[in-house]
This record gives structure tokens, sequence and C-alpha cells, in this order.
């Protein structure tokens, strides 16, 4: 079939969720409620981090990151779902549609990278507590955002430009609400060149070297908490760790499944569902596992809140 890459100007028809019409209107509402929720919770953190002294700390330093990493991420796909969703609109050019794989692409490999970061901050907090301001001084902690947003931006130029190499088929409908890895592969020609093996390693690596680093804290702070003889001190210790864990869980659990199956027994429909996880879903509950089971952000939230009622 005729390559899709010598006309840039065709792009794609994206089908959403247009397979279930009955299921797009309670999307929809979902959807916006659930971004709206992200925007609101992801931007306070950011605000209160900032604000507050008393939050000036590791821990919120890598977490204003992930804020920002997920506004991001959603306001890249929610829109255009939301759009796509209503019908008004399921057409996306070749170059938007690249942008969108580049940018996306960047921030989950940055939020794959930011969460090892957060990983190692728990355990310098509940293993090496009479450390911990030695062990993560600032410096460090700028060296490790620092890697994780050019490590993340080096594996999206990696991947983009091996799937850009590669043959698109005439086909111009794309089974997804946004350009992801996946369902791009589903569009490609044969591959003579091994370039989809190459891309398979490149996610593989992004996403499996940074879990088990994840997995090995986690595993060493498990050890450490065992050896505590006080229950109060084993469930403080938990408590301090619990918010990251479930992040993880959310975020590692839905990429893992999307990503890292060969493009022949990748199901579109089930990838779509997935993908809900990590663009919307998780982005919504990241501001509100760490809010709603952490002492120091709600006190900095009534703290802004008060000083607000004074002033108006």
């Amino acid at each position: 079939m005729e390559s899709l890459n010598t006309s840039f100007g065709e792009g794609f028809i994206m089908l959403g969720f247009s397979d279930w019409p009955q299921l797009e209107p309670i999307l929809f509402v979902f959807i916006l409620i659930s971004y709206s929720l992200t925007l609101l919770g992801n931007t306070s953190i950011i605000v209160l981090s900032i604000l507050d002294p008393q939050l000036h700390t590791p821990m919120y330093f890598f977490l204003c990151h992930l804020s920002f990493l997920d506004l991001c991420y959603t306001t890249c796909t929610v829109p255009q779902l939301l759009i796509n969703l209503l019908g008004l609109d399921r057409t996306i050019t070749y170059g938007r549609c690249v942008a969108q794989l580049f940018i996306t692409l960047a921030l989950g490999s940055i939020e794959c990278v930011l969460l090892v970061a957060m990983a190692f901050d728990r355990y310098a907090a509940v293993c090496r507590p009479l450390h911990y301001t030695t062990v993560m001084h600032p410096q460090l902690c700028h060296f490790l955002a620092t890697i994780s947003w050019l490590g993340g931006f080096m594996n999206s130029v990696i991947q983009t430009s091996l799937m850009m190499a590669m043959p698109l088929c005439g086909v111009r409908l794309m089974n997804h609400f946004f350009c992801e890895m996946p369902a791009f592969l589903k569009l490609a020609c044969e591959d003579k060149d091994g370039t989809e093996a190459k891309m398979f390693v490149a996610r593989a690596i992004i996403l499996i070297v940074p879990a088990t680093l994840i997995l090995g804290s986690y595993v060493l702070i498990v050890q450490a908490v065992l050896s505590v003889k006080s229950m109060t001190g084993r469930r403080k210790a938990f408590g301090t760790c619990g918010s990251h864990l479930l992040v993880v869980s959310l975020f590692y659990g839905s990429a893992i499944y999307a990503y890292l199956q060969p493009k022949s027994s990748y199901s579109e429909s089930k990838g779509k569902f997935a993908a809900l996880f990590y663009t919307i879903i998780s982005p919504m509950l990241n501001p509100l596992i760490y809010t709603l089971r952490n002492k120091d952000v709600k006190e900095a939230l009534r703290k802004f809140l008060k000083v607000g009622r004074v002033s108006g």
C-alpha cells in the first residue's frame, strides 16, 4: 500500500471511543470533571509548595515536578479527546500527531525517571532519617530532576525518530484518542529493518529499569520498617511511603500493560482504556493521594485559605 509519509497533509482520523457511541456522553462528563479536578489539584500543589516555607523540602520539590508533568500531559491529550467525544472534529494532521507523540512520550518518560528520584527520597527518609538532610541536599535534588527531564526527552527523541523512519500504510484511521506509540505502530507497514524491536527495547528500558529500581528501594524500606519495634513507628514509616507507592502502582501498571506488548498482540480497545489511567485518572488522583494523606499539605492549604479570607 502507498506510504502515508508521502503526504504529510493527510493526517489521521482519530476513532476515539466511537465504537461505543452510547458510552461517549458518559465519558465526556467523567473526563471533563476529571480534567477540571486535575487542573485544580495539581496547580494547588505547585502554588502551595512554592508559597509555604514548610513545604520547601525534597519531597515537595519532586512533587511539584510531578504535578507540572501531570498538568502538561493531560493538557496535551484531554482537550482533543473532549472534542472527539462531542464528534466535532476527529481529524489530526500528521505534523500535530507527531508533535503530540513526541511530547507525550517525553512527559511519560520523564515521569518514569522522576518516580525513581521520589522513591530514593522516601528511602533516605525511612532508612537514613538522621542523615536525610545531608543526603537529600538541594544540589542532588536539582541534579535528579535535571536527569529526569534530560533522560525523558532523550528517550522521546530516539523513539519518535525511529517511528518517523517507519513507513505508514495508506490507512488513515487511528483507533485511539491521541497519537500514542502502540496505536501508531498499528499503522506501520512491513518492518524490514527491525525498527519495532529497537523501539520495544527503548520502551522496556524506560519502564522496566525505573520500576526495578523503585521495587528495590521499597524492599530496603520494608526491611528497615520491619526492624522498627514500635507499631506507631511502623505505621508512620509506611504512611510516609504509601502515597508514592500508590502513585507508582497506578502509573506503571497501566503503562507497562500498554507499552510492553508486541504489535501483534496489542488490543487497541483495551489499550484505549488502559491509556485513560495514565492520561486522566492517575494525574487526577496524584494530588488527592498526596494531600488527603499528608498533614503538612492540609495545614498549608488551611493557612493559604485563611490568608485569602483575611485579604478578601
